[in-house]
C-alpha cells in the first residue's frame, strides 16, 4: 500500500523562511549569468532523462523557475540553488535564459536546500532516497527526528529509508532496479544471514513472490511444509496486513480464529521496538526504565 502522506513540505515551505520579503518576483535571467553550485551534493544524472527534459523544455519551455542567489564573483552573477536538472536541461535545450527567483539564501542553507530537493524528486528510486536521507542526516548532523521535520515525515518514515541501506550492495541493485520492491526488501531484513537473504531474494524473483509472501517466507526461514506451501491468507487479509505493514514499516500478522483472533507486530531489536512504539503511541519509551529485551 503507497504510503499516503507525501514525501516532504516541499521546497516552497523552506525558501520563504529564509526571505519571508522577496523583493521581486521571476524574473529571466540569461543562462551565462548562472553559475552551478560546486558544493551541490546532487546524484549522478541520467543523460536520457536529462535529454527528455530538455525535449519537454523545448516543447513547453520551463514552467517552474529555478531558485538562484546572487554570486560572490561579481555583478549580475547569480549561483543556483534549486533547480539545477532545470538549467542543465534548458541549455540543452537551447535556451538563452529561464524564469527565476532571486533569493538572499545563506551559506549554511545551501547544503539543507540542495539535499531537500535531492530527495523530493520523483524519479529517486526508494535506494538513492534513503541515501540522500543518510547524507542529510550525516552532513547536517541531524537526528533521524530533526530529519524527518525538515522533510515533513514521520521519525518512524525515515527508520524505514535507512533500513534499506542494511542490504548488501547487490540487494540494494535489485531495489534499484525494481527487481525487488522496498516492502520485499523489509521482508529480507528480517532474515540476519546474507547469504539467506540472497537465497530468499532469488526465490522472491523467481517465484513472483508477494511481499505478504516474502514475509513469511523470512518469518519462516525458507524450510519446513509451512514455508514450501506460502499458503496467503484472504486477498482481504492480505490487503489489511500490507496496509498495517506498510504504516508501521514492520512485519504485520492478522491471525484469525473462529472467534476473533490477534495482530501480531515484529520487531528486531530494542531500537525497531522503540520506533514501534512511537509509531503507534505517538510517546518514546523513556518513562519505562525496564528495557525491552534485544
Amino acid at each position: 500500500m503507497p504510503e499516503k502522506r507525501r514525501l516532504g513540505r516541499g521546497l516552497e515551505a523552506l525558501i520563504p523562511a529564509l526571505d519571508p520579503e522577496p523583493a521581486g518576483g521571476v524574473e529571466h535571467i540569461p543562462l551565462k549569468q548562472i553559475e552551478l553550485n560546486p558544493e551541490q551534493p546532487r546524484f549522478e544524472i541520467d543523460p536520457e532523462k536529462l535529454e527528455q527534459l530538455a525535449d519537454s523544455i523545448r516543447a513547453s519551455g520551463v514552467i517552474q523557475p529555478v531558485v538562484v542567489r546572487p554570486a560572490a564573483s561579481g555583478p549580475g552573477l547569480y549561483q543556483i540553488v534549486v533547480g539545477e536538472r532545470r538549467l542543465r536541461a534548458a541549455r540543452m535545450a537551447g535556451l538563452d535564459s529561464v524564469p527565476a527567483l532571486v533569493r538572499d539564501v545563506p551559506d549554511d542553507k545551501m547544503l539543507e536546500l540542495a539535499l531537500v530537493e535531492n530527495i523530493q524528486r520523483a524519479d529517486l528510486n526508494p535506494v538513492e532516497k534513503a541515501q540522500a536521507v543518510r547524507r542529510m542526516v550525516s552532513e547536517l548532523d541531524l537526528t533521524q527526528e530533526e530529519a524527518g521535520k525538515r522533510l515533513g515525515l514521520k521519525r518512524s518514515t525515515i527508520a524505514n529509508m535507512l533500513r534499506l541501506l542494511e542490504l548488501s550492495d547487490e540487494l540494494q541493485e535489485m531495489v534499484s532496479r525494481g527487481t525487488l520492491s522496498a516492502g520485499h526488501a523489509r521482508a529480507l531484513l528480517a532474515v540476519d544471514d546474507e547469504a539467506a537473504r540472497a537465497r530468499f531474494a532469488a526465490r522472491i524473483v523467481a517465484e513472483g513472490l508477494s511481499v505478504r509472501q516474502a514475509e513469511r517466507l523470512a518469518a519462516t526461514g525458507g524450510g519446513g511444509r509451512r514455508a514450501k506451501r506460502l499458503r496467503a491468507p484472504s486477498p482481504n487479509v492480505v490487503q489489511l496486513e500490507e496496509a498495517l505493514s506498510s504504516a508501521l514499516g514492520a512485519q504485520v500478522e492478522i491471525k484469525q480464529k473462529r472467534k476473533g483472533g490477534k495482530i501480531v507486530v515484529h520487531f528486531r531489536d530494542h531500537d525497531d521496538f522503540e520506533r514501534l512504539y512511537e509509531s503507534i503511541t505517538g510517546s518514546s519509551t523513556e518513562e519505562y526504565p525496564e528495557r525491552i529485551p534485544a
